[in-house]
Formats: C-alpha cells, sequence, structure tokens
C-alpha cells in the first residue's frame, strides 16, 4: 500500500468538531447545523449523504465532491466552521479548508464560503461550484499541476559535466483519453513491473489534456512490443526524453540516478518521489538530492471544459535545481583510467593536489559500484616508509646516514621479516639506501630505537585511522598501537599493525610534499563541509625534507618507469602478500607525488607473476604520461599561493627517466 494512501485512510477518521448528537436527520432546524452535516459527510467522504443537504441533484452533486477529491489526489480534508449569517429564510456561512495533497505536496488551506435558504423540509446548502472554491466557476474543474525543475548538473572543477546526457523512453499517459484510469494505469504498471501507487495519484491529480509522464526507461532497452503493449492500452503514450543519467566517469562517487523501470524506484524510493521523476540512487547524487533535483513548483488550477486552464487557484514555489561543482578532474580521470587498464587485474588510483587535498581523480577497475578507491584497505608493506621513516627522523632516533643491513631475512621480538625474492643488500648500507630498495628487514630492525609511541603518533599525523570524512564513505584504514617489540616492528614495516586505502595513501603523499598532511576534499562548499571533518597537521619539516630526498631516490633506483616528464617524480614502492576477497593476491604499490600531483597507485597481481613485473610502476608511468602536456606544472602554479614544500629535496633538473629497474626486494608479510 502506498503511503499517500495509508495516510488517506488515516485521515478517514479525522473531523470536524462537530455535535456528536447530530445525525442523519433531513430535517434542518438551523442554518449551521445544515452546514455542519454536509461538511462532516463531505469530509468523510459520504457524498451522497452531503448532497442530501443541497438544493440540487443528489448524484450530481456526489459526483462533483468525488471528483474534487480525485482531481487533487487528496490524502487528508479538514473543515472548520467559521461564522453564519442569516436573513431572514437565507443565510451564508463562511468554512475554512484544509486539503493535505499528499506526501511531498503542501496542505492547502483556503476560507469558502456557501448559501443556504430554508425550504419546508428545514435549512439546505444553495449549491453551486463556488461551494467547492469561491473562485470555480460552472464547467470548471480542479487540477494539481507540477513544474518541475531539470536536474541539475555535477561538474569537474573546470565545469565539465560528470554526467552524460541518455536518450529515454517516457511511458505514461493523457488522462482525458483513459477510458477506465484505475485500470489502465494499473495494466501500465503491471507491465513495466512499477507499483501503480505512485503512478495513480500522478495520474488522478494531472491536467487531463496534459501528457504525464510516468515511467523512464533508456531507450535502447525498449523493444518495439514493448511499447506496442503499453500503446494498446486507451490513454497510453510514449515520449523520447535526453536526460543526465549517467555518470561519465568516477561512476561510484558521482553516483547513479533512478527513476527508470530498471530501477524499480516506485518501490524502493519512499516520501516525495513522484512517477517520473528523477532519484539520486548512490554518491553524490544521492547525497545531494534535493540540491540537484530541486522540488516542483505545485499550482492548483482550474480547467474548463476543453482542459485548457483558466485560472489558478494557489501556487507553492519549489527550490530550483542547483549544480554541484566536485574537486575532480576529467582529463585527470581519464588518465588514471587508461593507466588501470594496463593491469592484468583489478586495481586503484586515487590522485589529489598536494597543497589542499582536493581530489582530482579516483578510478577503479571493479564496476560503476566500486569505490574502492577509497574504502579498500590493504597492507601498505614499504610504502609505508614514508609514514614510519618520518617517525624515525622527526624523533632523532636515526638520521638517512646511519647505516642498517638489508639481509634477507631478520628476527625482531621474536617475529621473523624476510624480503620475499630472498635476496639483501650487501655491506651495511645507509638508511636512504635501505629507503630506496624499500627494504623490509632493515625498516623492521629500525623499530627497537624508533619506538612505538613514536610510529603511532606518525601515523597519527598522516590520518591513518583518522576520523576525518567525506561526503561520500570514505575510509582512512587503521593502525593499530604496537603492544610489542614484534608489533612495533611489523608496524614501521607496513605488515602488520597498518591498513591502508589508496586515498589516504595518497594523502600520505601529499603531506610529504607539502609539509602539511590536509583532509581529503571531494565537493568544497558550506554544504559539503557539513558532511566532511578533519583538519590538517603540520608536519616536522626537517624529517619531511629528508624523506622527499629519499623518495627522489627510490624512483631514481626502484621505479624509473615512473620517472616521466620534466618534474622529478618522488615515491616509493611495495610488494605484499595477503588475503583479498578470500584469495592470496599479491598487491603492488607505487605512493608519490610529481610538483603538487600526489597519487598512490595499488595493482593486484596473481602471486605467480608478481615479482617479475612491477605493474603499479609502469601503470603510473602510464598515467603520467596520459596527463595532458603541463599538467603537473599548472597545478603547481595554482596552488603557489597555498602550499609550500618543507623541504627542497635531491630534484633532477631533467627529471626524463630512462633505462631499466634493477628490481627492489619486495615486502614480506610477517611469518
Amino acid at each position: 500500500m502506498s503511503p499517500r494512501r495509508l495516510r488517506r485512510l488515516l485521515a478517514a477518521g479525522t473531523g470536524i468538531a462537530v455535535a456528536a448528537a447530530v445525525s442523519g436527520c433531513t430535517t434542518q432546524p438551523s442554518p449551521e447545523v445544515a452546514v455542519r452535516n454536509f461538511l462532516l459527510k463531505w469530509q468523510a467522504g459520504d457524498y451522497s449523504a452531503a448532497a442530501a443537504y443541497t438544493d440540487g441533484d443528489t448524484d450530481t452533486i456526489a459526483g462533483t465532491l468525488e471528483d474534487t477529491r480525485r482531481q487533487l489526489d487528496l490524502a487528508g480534508l479538514r473543515f472548520s466552521l467559521g461564522p453564519v449569517s442569516q436573513d431572514g429564510d437565507s443565510a451564508t456561512a463562511e468554512f475554512d479548508v484544509q486539503a493535505d495533497l499528499g506526501i511531498g505536496d503542501p496542505v492547502w488551506k483556503y476560507t469558502g464560503s456557501m448559501p443556504l435558504k430554508e425550504e419546508p423540509r428545514g435549512w439546505v446548502v444553495q449549491w453551486d461550484p463556488s461551494v467547492v472554491h469561491p473562485d470555480l466557476g460552472a464547467d470548471e474543474r480542479i487540477a494539481v499541476s507540477y513544474d518541475v525543475p531539470d536536474r541539475g548538473e555535477i561538474l569537474d572543477r573546470n565545469g565539465e559535466p560528470l554526467v552524460g546526457t541518455t536518450e529515454v523512453t517516457a511511458f505514461g499517459v493523457v488522462p482525458a483519453d483513459m477510458s477506465d484510469m484505475d485500470r489502465g494505469v494499473a495494466r501500465l504498471a503491471e507491465l513495466l513491473d512499477e507499483n501503480d501507487g505512485p503512478l495513480l495519484d500522478r495520474v488522478r491529480s494531472a491536467p487531463p489534456e496534459e501528457f504525464q509522464p510516468l515511467v523512464l526507461m533508456r531507450a535502447g532497452e525498449v523493444g518495439g512490443d514493448l511499447r506496442d503493449r503499453a500503446t494498446s492500452i486507451p490513454g497510453v503514450d510514449t515520449r523520447k526524453l535526453d536526460m543526465r543519467l549517467r555518470p561519465r566517469t568516477a561512476a561510484p562517487f558521482v553516483g547513479e540516478v533512478a527513476g527508470t523501470a530498471e530501477h524499480n524506484v516506485s518501490s524502493r524510493v519512499a516520501g516525495t518521489y513522484q512517477a517520473g521523476d528523477t532519484v539520486g540512487l548512490t554518491g553524490l547524487q544521492n547525497i545531494f538530492q534535493q540540491r540537484l533535483a530541486g522540488t516542483a513548483t505545485t499550482k492548483v488550477v482550474t480547467l474548463d471544459g476543453a482542459g485548457e486552464q483558466t485560472g489558478v487557484l494557489n501556487s507553492w514555489p519549489g527550490l530550483q535545481s542547483g549544480s554541484l561543482e566536485t574537486s575532480l578532474d576529467v582529463r585527470v580521470q581519464e588518465a588514471g583510467q587508461a593507466a588501470l587498464d594496463t593491469l592484468p587485474e583489478r586495481g586503484y588510483m586515487v590522485a589529489l593536489d598536494a597543497g589542499t587535498g582536493e581530489v582530482l581523480a579516483s578510478v577503479g577497475t571493479g564496476g560503476n559500484d566500486d569505490d574502492g578507491a577509497f574504502t579498500a584497505e590493504y597492507r601498505p608493506g614499504g610504502t609505508f616508509s614514508i609514514v614510519s621513516y618520518t617517525a624515525a627522523l622527526q624523533g632523532g632516533a636515526y638520521s638517512p646516514d646511519d647505516r642498517m643491513a638489508c639481509d634477507n631475512q631478520t628476527s625482531v621480538g621474536g617475529r621473523t621479516f624476510t624480503t620475499p625474492n630472498n635476496t639483501g643488500l650487501s655491506g651495511m648500507p645507509d638508511l636512504a639506501t635501505d629507503f630506496s630498495y624499500s627494504c623490509t628487514t632493515a625498516f623492521a630492525q629500525m623499530s627497537e630505537k624508533v619506538g612505538a609511541e613514536a610510529i603511532t603518533s606518525a601515523a597519527r599525523d598522516f590520518g591513518i585511522g583518522g576520523d576525518w570524512r567525506m561526503a561520500v564513505p570514505a575510509s582512512s584504514g587503521s593502525f593499530t598501537a604496537p603492544d610489542t617489540a614484534g608489533e612495533a616492528a611489523a608496524a614501521m614495516a607496513g605488515s602488520d599493525q597498518v591498513r591502508v586505502t589508496p586515498l589516504s595513501m595518497a594523502l600520505a603523499a601529499g603531506a610529504v610534499r607539502d609539509g602539511t598532511w590536509h583532509p581529503p576534499k571531494l565537493v568544497s562548499d558550506d554544504e559539503a563541509a557539513e558532511l566532511a571533518g578533519g583538519s590538517s597537521t603540520e608536519l616536522d619539516a626537517d624529517a619531511v625534507g629528508q624523506v622527499q630526498e629519499m623518495m627522489r631516490s627510490a624512483v631514481e633506483v626502484s621505479a624509473v618507469n615512473a620517472d616521466v616528464g620534466t618534474e622529478p617524480v618522488h615515491g616509493q614502492v611495495a610488494n605484499t602478500t595477503q588475503q583479498v576477497r578470500g584469495d592470496e593476491t599479491a598487491v603492488q604499490w607505487f605512493v608519490g607525488y610529481q610538483g603538487d600531483l600526489a597519487f598512490a597507485l595499488v595493482a593486484e597481481v596473481d602471486p605467480s607473476i608478481q615479482l617479475w613485473e612491477q605493474y603499479a610502476v609502469d601503470a603510473t608511468g602510464a598515467f603520467l604520461q596520459q596527463l595532458p602536456y603541463g599538467y603537473v606544472e599548472e597545478l603547481g602554479e595554482q596552488g603557489d599561493s597555498q602550499a609550500g614544500a618543507a623541504g627542497t629535496g635531491a630534484e633532477d633538473p631533467a627529471g626524463q627517466a630512462g633505462g631499466e629497474s634493477p628490481g627492489a626486494p619486495t615486502t614480506a608479510p610477517v611469518e
């Protein structure tokens, strides 16, 4: 049962305040009693009984009162008796009306009046159409019309639409052409697998000569047979419309727009939904539904016998729809999608402005409903060294020139750590070299001096496991403070105690570039700010500057295929092995930045081939190559006034890579 029908049934029990003793007596001793009885029966839906208190034809007046309820599609009707003035055998009575036009529609309030006269049988209402409403003339009827604004657009940072135009077929009716409205609408609803309640509500209250779109279907899904079967129902017709329904890019975050038969919206969406409306089901389309959809301007109008509008009895202005500007950049989105297309299996990438935290791209290969770029949690492996090295350097536990062995295997706190390819580095390399080769065993050994408290504090400063949030679903990952030496070593190496998302690692890379960790932004306005949260955190400038230099060296040593363009690329590489959706999976990372463009790319790979190809590194290089010429430089110019690096780093002015990667050791799970 539809919500509006339920409200009608409940409304039947309400009424005007009248004397309980007044009953079905046909002799009305006073105009007050006659008016009260007439209004009480009208309100209760007993139209024949109400008509009996008038001087007109009972069947005709009962039909008019019932038609008025249908024409307004009333959810409830309530009368209050006003003053009654009498002059001999005639009188005039005023009454107040509250006509509830239904869920999502206003309550129409007005004051009516009716003349009465005394006959031998007592006082009766002198019938005239103006009894229904003072401005309703002879041969006129009432209807409700809706002026629905076009749905607002979701735009990227440059004003490019993120939602493409789709041709739809609108199945609807011309009410005046329907021989049996209830049966016809029910047949159409059954044919299109829709709930007939909202459809019938719309048709009953509509101007009879106007086409009323009820159900939308994408044009490619409408066969000739379906159209023929629908239009064989008297009064049913179809129209072609162009509507913005389907995301061009970033589908999980832009969201899905419904209003088509494929979504069975009338069964899924309650409240103010009306047949034929578009409704955001997911993502920004859902979160900002009211802004994007606006609300209809509702009018109660009078129509003549030909269905032409003759007047407006009342009007309630709706809210104009509005657009929503995001921080996304279609060009960066397309570059990211092209890069992920090179991966053998699933992958995600997030790119953002390091100086502001504004998300420029969020891409995944898992389909339109896969928001894993913001929500999928993985072990970070050696990429967590961006965080743990900052902890080591800012606390003074180590400097980049300190030395630490990079053995193929080591034990800390009773736990064993290995490099998966069973190779280490000869001699006693310095920490910068260990970082460049993402040496798991060195990271683990450093934890003994760095300490659990410093590692935990650094994770918090980089927003990992923090309480920041966005307008759309997003995870900050998690960090469990170590209780033992073994857990501290695992945390330092990024193999245990910590889970991250592509978004949280892109933010970490941006923090190293900018010197300040910024919470992510996808929509930047006052309405979005109420849905988001988090504050910026300034990092230790000296420590971040040293990590910048190490990230540059890591690219030159272990990720040369990502070193693309005139601006030097800084980054860190990692390979981990973990359970993903129930399967043992190799997870490859590249996390870094170029200029003010920070990014994180994760690739899921079959463990049998993960040591032979650097899929994440290669895909990052493809991403940077796909960007428009000069994009990184322009982004830096835009951010000069609001962001600055905490340290200059050792940057190669040429910034152009070549040659092959020597193949860095990879991070392994704790045994």
